[in-house]
């Protein structure tokens, strides 16, 4: 760890606790600004928070270098054909030539709602899906009731595949559904950005159904990542991540609003290592020698990245991953 502070003066949003919380200076690194960001960590619930939001936080997400506004491409044929088994196969565990290609090219996204035992005919909602990529990939594979939502997006969406990406924030939609039906409520890698966090859970769960879950996938603290690579971790992201969880503080935010934490899955990637490498050598994730824009200028070979690969398959397994799926489920 680095820039080591004690901040005595900020209160954890998660658990209310003020003392002997430490404060690290962090650097946005994404787009290359390098400008310093106050975060603190709870010495309480292990909750690192932002400790103010800029007043430019858009500025932060120019729509052109963000990955959630992405085209999307749509393969046809028979391509397209095996994409659609296999990301059925990846999200249900059913459909024996979609396990094939799953092994063959896996989906790593869609395997996180197998917890949920969600089916086709389940009525699912994402919640800041940007342009709705995993939605998309959902809807091509053959579930039927989906609705993705996002305020920050420019206008609506409507795919040729029916699928509906709608201009709203789920404040508004909950006032819009008084009775909660759906059965899978999902964050994927966009509750990290959320700053009314209990607020927000609040709303979801009178949107879910009794028994339905809330899938929230983020990065967290409780990981190998953090405790190795401290402010230079690639996913703390500042100052457009608001919260890293800990393990400790999603059970204490899910006992607030009535959620039982049932299952933590970790689903961390090789992204973990060599992301954060880069920063340690002031290589930003958008610059010309970076892994992700030109891998054969950047600093590692293919077999590091399999290390790095093999690295996040032990780390998942002992839950020591940089990221992971926390599912709370609604009472019934």
């Amino acid at each position: 760890m680095t820039e080591q502070i004690k901040a005595q003066n900020f209160e954890c949003r998660i658990c209310g606790n003020s003392e002997h919380n430490t404060q690290y200076e962090v650097r946005e690194m994404m787009l290359g600004l390098r400008d310093k960001h106050t975060y603190f960590e709870c010495a309480d619930c292990g909750c690192l928070q932002l400790a103010t939001l800029p007043m430019n936080i858009q500025d932060y997400y120019p729509n052109d270098d963000y990955y959630s506004y992405d085209a999307i491409q749509v393969a046809t044929g028979i391509k397209g054909a095996l994409i659609k088994m296999r990301d059925r196969y990846a999200a249900t565990g059913n459909c024996i030539i979609g396990k094939l290609m799953q092994h063959l090219q896996p989906h790593d996204k869609l395997p996180s709602l197998r917890f949920t035992q969600v089916t086709l005919d389940s009525k699912i909602l994402d919640v800041g899906c940007g342009a709705g990529h995993l939605l998309h990939s959902m809807k091509e594979a053959g579930f039927k009731n989906l609705l993705g939502i996002d305020p920050f997006n420019n206008k609506e969406i409507q795919y040729d595949n029916e699928l509906r990406i709608e201009q709203k924030s789920i404040h508004k939609l909950a006032r819009q559904n008084i009775e909660g039906d759906w059965d899978l409520i999902m964050f994927n890698h966009s509750f990290e950005h959320v700053v009314d966090q209990q607020e927000v859970l609040e709303k979801t769960y009178q949107l879910l159904k009794p028994d339905g879950i809330c899938m929230i996938r983020i990065p967290t603290v409780t990981s190998w990542a953090w405790r190795s690579y401290g402010v230079d971790w690639v996913q703390l992201d500042a100052p457009r991540h608001l919260f890293l969880h800990s393990l400790k503080s999603m059970h204490v935010l899910a006992k607030q609003l009535g959620f039982k934490l049932e299952e933590v899955i970790y689903d961390s990637f090789a992204f973990q290592s060599w992301g954060s490498i880069q920063y340690q050598q002031d290589i930003a994730l958008h610059d010309k020698n970076s892994y992700a824009v030109n891998p054969d200028k950047s600093l590692f070979s293919k077999a590091d990245i399999q290390e790095f690969e093999e690295l996040s398959k032990e780390l998942n397994a002992s839950k020591s991953g940089d990221q992971a799926a926390f599912y709370l489920r609604k009472p019934a």
